[in-house]
């Protein structure tokens, strides 16, 4: 029995079981607590039986820095992000990563956000299926976003942007067709 709940201080101790995943981003624990006061009801955990964390989501509701309004249809409004979304492997098709994401979805309702979006490793065929799965599309493709290589490559590697319009986003404004074929930069995140 898998019990999905609001994350609390304690748990930020207990993620390692997730983190271990060579996919998964990991981040100083100050990061955690930032994400859990900023935003609770957007941090969202699944707990087995025996106390331990074997899934979590993080998101926020953000907007592009005000100086970007003046560049009008570059500018992104308050929309809802997906930080990081992890399953244990052990715990993997068993509905929690879309549990999970259906609680961070309505938790960005409530907020009045106008899409989701998030960020994926263009070689984690895996998620991006899962993501497609729960409506998520391609808009567009950042070239060199992980700097990092889980591979052992030495080499970047390109994300693609995925977004999901929410119910304020009725005409489908912030998504695209064929997105994985519009590439920017990652320093052009605000300007593309």
């Amino acid at each position: 029995m898998t019990t999905v709940r609001p994350c609390s201080p304690a748990d930020i101790s207990k993620l390692n079981l997730c983190n271990l995943d060579p996919l998964t981003e990991n981040y100083a624990r100050k990061f955690y607590f930032d994400y859990l006061a900023r935003w609770p009801s957007m941090f969202i955990v699944a707990e087995n039986q025996n106390g331990q964390i074997v899934a979590y989501v993080m998101g926020k509701v953000e907007e592009d820095p005000d100086y970007i309004k003046i560049m009008g249809d570059k500018y992104l409004p308050w929309h809802g992000h997906v930080t990081a979304l992890t399953v244990a492997p052990q715990y993997r098709q068993m509905g929690l990563a879309k549990q999970l994401t259906a609680q961070l979805d309505t938790a960005c309702e409530q907020e009045n956000a106008w899409f989701m979006d998030l960020f994926v490793r263009v070689s984690n065929k895996t998620a991006i299926s899962m993501y497609k799965k729960m409506g998520y599309s391609v808009y567009r493709r950042v070239v060199g976003y992980y700097s990092d290589d889980p591979t052992g490559k030495g080499t970047s590697e390109d994300a693609f942007d995925m977004r999901k319009s929410l119910s304020r986003d009725r005409q489908n404004t912030y998504i695209r067709e064929d997105g994985q074929n519009y590439r920017i930069n990652p320093e052009d995140i605000y300007h593309g």
